[in-house]
């Protein structure tokens, strides 16, 4: 009986993934002229971990790179050989490789076989170099076996020949153990009469490597190893451990003979314990079950089950509403407790889709360092609020905006080091990536301490383009201005930026996702570029407005205030509709039932409702004729259900069981001067 390995190489590309992103993070933290060992230790688990998982499923080629990357960090991390910085450069470029082979298992996608055969071949060089043996790192492995025990000797092929007896575990954790020993060296299998393992192994590899693998599985204390001796040893093994299958329990071990050996003291030590393993059965079982791996396709639904029953719960509350309180005082009871118990499982629901802003963060410490380098600058990327957490579905779509904006900050933001030195400053520039949350909103920040924007030579550009700019435009309205489009101040066009493509598309995207874009500069000191998004587009909290029989829905995020002007505040401007006086502040006015065409209940703004929006650092007010009140909508997208409507966003289903429509703020605004034209301009 056989298994198909290949029903779990998804899991095995997700912890690959994960292993691999670890990896990169702690290479860039590395201190080269002192590194940590812990750090070193980790590095060299995840090489590993990845090399077991690679051969348990057959991918030779991943395989192949990880053993010459392991090879190499294992001497580098004994302290054999010390750490440079052109290690920690063939490191992050094993990494690169190792990703490229796993989209071409995972994708099919093509490799350049070049490149890994490059890559093999500097890693090769590079762990047979006669470097001078390093300071031994802080928690380095050394031999603790018990005095008066005979160290292994190899044989004539560098072999060692180990007995090793393993405590009492599991079956799986047997299994396991004896795949990642069959990568190293080979191996056979036996019981002890206890039903204990035991394995006869022959590996070129030391006992410390032995140690530290077994101690991924189990406590190194309860491990016993000793000298088999190079007889003992079969020259052929009857079960070999395999890499491309590795049976998982399912093959019966031919018998072998136990050899009677002197009991020896295993290697035990707190050093050998840090190393990273998996600790207990217990407490193996317990991080296993503490998370779970599920499908989006499957959250998604769960969320699309919980907007229907909030609109379910919306419908019942509309229909008790008419009821006595007095003689159906129990029911409503029951009602405002289910209303309670909906709204604490949405909460709940909707968390599952929240994800921390480091899933994003951590894909820009690689780029910014390479970037750097190729313009010949110095850049510290520092990171805050990573933990933040932020819907799924935006933090996808949040991804190029942000890289566009980090990749412009280290090139155009920063000075060259001598510029930088010249003006005061250190030669060494600092580029923050922040997120937190303000109110329902999160607010992410690329901050760097450049030069700053030049409003001279954006003004210049500008009426270079034909846009329409005054010299005494405030400094927010011409930062604004690099959101152009084809909008450049670059001198020569390089292959990270200068052609005017990309801020454009910055902006229309975070204004998809209900985001704000805001700049902040001040010439010599550098500049802020914010984002405000909201937590989620799948739930939103609105004001409900009435306008004729129609009832449309604001999002509450763009409303400011809502009032009732008096006649002289409404003035009628030639060419620009009409216009509003609020607190000594004119506002374009927004006729709703204008621009839907609706017969209005009262078109005089004075006897209607202004509710003042604002959006992208412009204000307006949206005459209604009247306000329903506020609710908690669940967005439905409009264009998959039926197709994209000019000024409207999405739906909602109300509690009547009627469709509202959810209004797009930002078009609105800025149709503010078209009121005239036919809604279609949107």
């Amino acid at each position: 009986m056989t298994i198909d390995v290949s029903q779990f190489y998804q899991v095995f590309f997700d912890e690959a993934d994960e292993l691999l992103a670890e990896m990169e993070k702690l290479l860039l933290a590395l201190d080269v002229a002192a590194p940590d060992s812990e750090e070193l230790n980790a590095i060299f688990r995840a090489a590993h971990s990845i090399k077991g998982g690679a051969a348990t499923f057959g991918f030779a080629d991943i395989t192949d790179v990880t053993h010459v990357l392991e090879s190499l960090l294992d001497r580098i991390r004994k302290g054999e050989m010390a750490l440079t910085a052109e290690h920690v450069e063939a490191f992050l470029i094993s990494k690169d490789v190792l990703d490229m082979l796993m989209d071409g298992h995972r994708n099919g996608s093509s490799v350049d076989l070049d490149a890994v055969a490059s890559v093999s071949r500097q890693l090769q060089a590079l762990s047979e170099g006669t470097a001078a043996p390093a300071v031994a790192p802080k928690a380095e492995i050394t031999d603790k076996t018990a005095p008066g025990t005979a160290v292994p000797m190899a044989d004539a092929d560098g072999n060692f020949h180990y007995r090793i007896e393993l405590p009492e575990v599991p079956q799986k954790d047997v299994d396991a153990l004896a795949t990642e020993l069959g990568l190293i060296g080979t191996l056979t299998r036996d019981a002890l009469p206890d039903q204990r393992a035991v394995f006869m192994f022959s590996t070129t590899e030391s006992q410390d490597t032995i140690v530290a693998i077994c101690a991924f599985v189990l406590d190194p204390d309860d491990l016993r190893i000793t000298s088999a001796g190079p007889s003992a040893a079969p020259a052929a093994p009857a079960v070999a451990v395999e890499t491309a299958d590795p049976g998982y329990g399912l093959f019966e071990p031919l018998p072998v003979q136990p050899v009677e050996v002197p009991a020896a003291v295993a290697p035990a030590a707190s050093e050998t314990k840090n190393l990273g393993r998996r600790a207990t059965d217990k407490e193996a079982s317990s991080a296993e079950s503490s998370s779970i791996r599920v499908s989006v396709e499957k959250v998604d639904q769960l969320i699309n089950l919980v907007g229907e029953l909030v609109i379910t719960q919306a419908m019942i509350d509309q229909r008790i509403a008419a009821l006595d309180p007095i003689h159906h005082e129990r029911l409503l009871n029951s009602a405002n407790q289910l209303s309670r118990n909906t709204r604490d499982l949405q909460e709940a629901v909707m968390s599952i889709r929240m994800m921390p802003m480091d899933y994003v963060f951590s894909r820009f410490p690689r780029m910014v360092r390479d970037l750097a380098g190729k313009l010949g600058k110095k850049v510290e990327f520092v990171t805050r609020g990573a933990a933040t957490e932020l819907d799924k579905g935006l933090i996808e779509r949040i991804v190029d905006p942000l890289t566009h904006l980090v990749r412009n900050s280290v090139d155009h933001g920063f000075e060259m080091p001598d510029k930088r030195l010249a003006a005061g400053k250190s030669e060494t520039g600092k580029l923050t990536l922040s997120a937190a949350h303000q109110g329902g909103n999160i607010v992410i920040e690329v901050s760097d301490d450049g030069g700053g924007l030049n409003r001279e030579r954006i003004l210049a550009k500008a009426k270079q383009n034909g846009l329409p700019v005054t010299d005494g435009m405030p400094d927010h309205e011409v930062w604004q201005l690099i959101f152009a489009p084809g909008f450049s101040t670059a001198e020569i066009v390089t292959d990270v930026s200068g052609r005017g493509v990309g801020m454009d598309v910055v902006k229309r995207n975070i204004t998809a996702m209900g985001g704000v874009v805001d700049i902040r500069s001040v010439p010599g000191s550098g500049t802020t570029i914010s984002i405000s998004l909201p937590l989620t587009l799948a739930i939103l909290d609105g004001m409900l407005i009435k306008v004729g029989d129609e009832i449309y829905i604001l999002p509450l995020g763009y409303v400011i205030e809502s009032l009732q002007p008096a006649a002289v505040d409404v003035k009628d401007i030639a060419g620009q509709g009409q216009v509003v006086k609020v607190r000594e502040e004119y506002l374009p006015l927004i006729p709703l039932y204008q621009i839907f065409a609706i017969e209005p209940r009262c078109a005089e703004p004075s006897k209607g409702i202004l509710v003042i929006l604002e959006s992208e650092g412009k204000k307006a007010a949206l005459l209604v004729d009247s306000l329903v009140g506020q609710q908690q909508v669940v967005v439905k997208n409009l264009e998959s259900n039926f197709r994209r409507v000019a000024g409207i966003s999405g739906a909602t289903i109300l509690g009547d069981g009627g469709v509202s429509l959810i209004l797009d703020v930002a078009a609105l605004l800025r149709s503010s001067r078209q009121l005239n034209a036919d809604a279609a301009c949107f």
